[in-house]
């Protein structure tokens, strides 16, 4: 039997535990099924805490199943998003929400390092420190970086401490204490380790923080008994997605997103 490559994309069976990992690390306290479905009504930013996971086909017709769901995203206040991966139930949901005029947005990559058993080193420089964030903390300053308003922080917050996940974020500083970069993991039991919010302030880009967070990152993963890792990069990201390939991730899978309304933020 022969081997795969080490920079073989992932089986299907990991990308599966890796889609599985990915929901339960986003999963927000406002959260209920309807017919198979996952109906995430978070308040926040991220759209993958406030969307339909379609998991399993229902018995529902399709429009008595939007239209519940419509009404329960509109007492939440908000627009009702659908978000269509390759284990997506019933699998032609994108050809049917198309055919209805459902608008398609947000292409998304999921990459995979499927071995963490030849990480490099990250080789910090001379007086940089990996400083452990709360959840709390780590939510209100990578907001306030990215404009977040103080409700879409406080839902992102609430979800970090309330995740089955638990999140350990890191804020990677120079020797004078400026902040040169943001990111978390998320590591389950099953030994998958997601990485989570990277983010480089825009005087500090270019100069090869992401690279050395990342491998910081994923070593304190590894060292805790991560055996894979995954993460989510928006397919239109083109440096963020060549940084993540030269540190060993490969292509597992897209999904993306379809909404009635012609823009989401």
């Amino acid at each position: 039997m022969s081997l795969r490559p080490r920079d073989a994309p992932p089986s299907f069976t990991l990308a599966r535990r890796i889609e599985d990992a990915g929901l339960n690390a986003s999963a927000p306290p406002q959260q209920a099924f309807v017919d198979g479905w996952l109906l995430r009504l978070s308040p926040g930013k991220a759209k993958r805490a406030r969307c339909i996971n379609a998991l399993q086909r229902g018995r529902l017709p399709l429009g008595d199943m939007l239209a519940r769901c419509r009404a329960a995203f509109a007492s939440a206040g908000l627009p009702l998003i659908v978000r269509i991966t390759p284990f997506t139930e019933p699998q032609d949901l994108d050809a049917q929400l198309a055919a209805r005029g459902w608008h398609r947005f947000d292409e998304t990559r999921v990459l995979a390092r499927v071995h963490l058993d030849d990480l490099p080193e990250p080789a910090l420089q001379p007086g940089q420190r990996l400083l452990p964030l709360n959840p709390s903390a780590y939510a209100q300053t990578v907001g306030e970086l990215r404009g977040t308003s103080a409700e879409g922080r406080a839902a992102h917050a609430e979800r970090l401490a309330a995740s089955p996940v638990p999140y350990q974020g890191f804020a990677l500083t120079a020797r004078d204490g400026t902040l040169q970069a943001l990111g978390q993991f998320a590591l389950g039991d099953d030994g998958l380790a997601g990485l989570y919010d990277v983010f480089v302030p825009t005087a500090q880009r270019r100069q090869g923080h992401a690279r050395r967070l990342c491998l910081s990152l994923l070593r304190a993963a590894a060292a805790q008994g991560a055996r894979h890792a995954y993460l989510q990069v928006s397919d239109d990201n083109a440096s963020a997605v060549a940084l993540y390939e030269h540190i060993g991730f490969v292509f597992a899978y897209r999904y993306h997103y379809r909404s009635e309304e012609t823009h989401v933020e």
